[in-house]
């Protein structure tokens, strides 16, 4: 198929959770039925929902900026890419180091549309995008952009931010993220964030669960210990499995409500055993 049919494939009737992702972070790139979905969910969960989506994209560029930083990962393959906005990885890991190497993935036509700010490299790295399914982790790693953009045989950086929570199912992330890490070198790294109901009263994770349960969440929040098992066999790195405000804060980063974060953070380093 080529881009302008998948473009043409973009139903604006249905939201999208790149978009109503966009439309929380004040962009541009929505339509109705995402701001429809978007308000739905700040009635249920509340307007901290802005909050939580703000500091997930924080911890994005912290956790970014300390692999290209202080583990000298100079490779990142983006799964789950969400429509360009400010601090995109390729910005954050190339601003450390120019000859980063970035293969951005997503399932949205409308993301597609876009790629262009997506593959806006250094002269030194390079970016890449393939319109393609978390769900399918073999398309991905068939993917000829990934040979053309990753060299396997060096530490990559699995970046999985807030996208496995659209893996519905108790334990069906775990296999999808074995499978991709399997792949990787030693010395590879998983980031994680994830939504959750662990900080919030049990009417309100109700409340979400109702909208679940009705097909107007596509959302499966998972508890820490679930999230916990997606990084079995990894070496996680301090501070461990927290809220996603609370992983290797800035100094000066006002403390959140956890209601609003709503969100576990990890990351995690592949050894040679």
């Amino acid at each position: 198929m080529d881009e302008s049919n998948r473009v043409a494939a973009i139903d604006p009737d249905k939201p999208h959770p790149a978009r109503r992702y966009n439309y929380w972070l004040g962009g541009k790139d929505h339509f109705a039925a995402d701001r429809a979905s978007g308000d739905e969910f700040e009635r249920i969960l509340g307007p901290g929902v802005r909050i939580g989506v703000r500091v997930n994209r924080d911890l994005l560029r912290r956790a970014v900026r300390y692999l290209a930083a202080e583990e000298g990962i100079r490779q990142f393959l983006d799964i789950g890419t969400g429509l360009p906005t400010a601090d995109n990885t390729h910005e954050v890991a190339q601003s450390v180091a120019p000859e980063s190497r970035v293969l951005y993935v997503d399932n949205d036509p409308l993301v597609l549309a876009h790629a262009r700010a997506l593959l806006t490299s250094s002269a030194e790295g390079k970016t890449a995008y393939v319109e393609a399914d978390l769900r399918d982790p073999d398309a991905i790693l068939q993917n000829p952009a990934l040979a053309d953009t990753l060299d396997l045989t060096q530490p990559v950086a699995l970046i999985l931010v807030a996208v496995l929570h659209f893996i519905p199912g108790h334990g069906a992330a775990q296999p999808i993220v074995r499978r991709l890490m399997d792949t990787l070198p030693a010395g590879s790294f998983l980031v994680v964030t994830h939504a959750t109901t662990d900080f919030v009263p049990p009417e309100i994770a109700a409340a979400h669960q109702k909208m679940y349960d009705e097909g107007r969440s596509d959302i499966w929040a998972r508890d820490k210990k679930e999230v916990t098992a997606l990084f079995e066999g990894l070496e996680l790195i301090e501070p461990g499995i927290v809220p996603n405000s609370e992983w290797r804060p800035e100094p000066d980063a006002p403390e959140v409500d956890l209601r609003h974060v709503a969100g576990w953070t990890g990351v995690g380093r592949k050894g040679t055993s």
